[in-house]
């Protein structure tokens, strides 16, 4: 499967941009899937997960409040929605999905490991 991530850009401190993600598969539309975001010279972090099976999504504690996350299935396609940008959100956007239909347990959404697909990454930059 592909996935094409959408939606970065530059951003002044406390805007907003809605981020993007389709998958090239309509299988993958319902899998668990997570956002995560990598600044330069910092290793790659989890930001929000959403499971197979819905319930409550996840968030890392540095984006709880301000971020959130959705998904479209019809449309294979998945969202965050980043209000109240700061300088420190500055970083390049992956998307990532199983591949397994299977749902992971919810202290394994924020694991880079258990994702299999991943996108190419788009880039948010908030000035200040």
């Amino acid at each position: 499967v592909q996935l094409q991530a959408f939606g970065g850009g530059l951003v002044q401190a406390w805007g907003f941009l809605r981020l993007s993600c389709t998958a090239s598969e309509r299988a993958f539309g319902a899998n668990d899937m997570a956002w995560f975001r990598q600044a330069p010279g910092k290793e790659r972090e989890f930001v929000a997960g959403i499971r197979r099976y819905g319930g409550n999504n996840y968030y890392s504690d540095s984006v709880k409040g301000q971020f959130t996350i959705s998904r479209d299935i019809p449309k294979n396609t998945w969202y965050l929605q980043m209000n109240g940008l700061k300088p420190e959100d500055t970083a390049s956007h992956y998307c990532a999905v199983r591949s397994s239909s299977n749902q992971i347990i919810s202290s394994a959404v924020g694991r880079l490991s258990v994702y299999d697909n991943w996108g190419q990454g788009t880039l948010v930059t908030v000035s200040s």
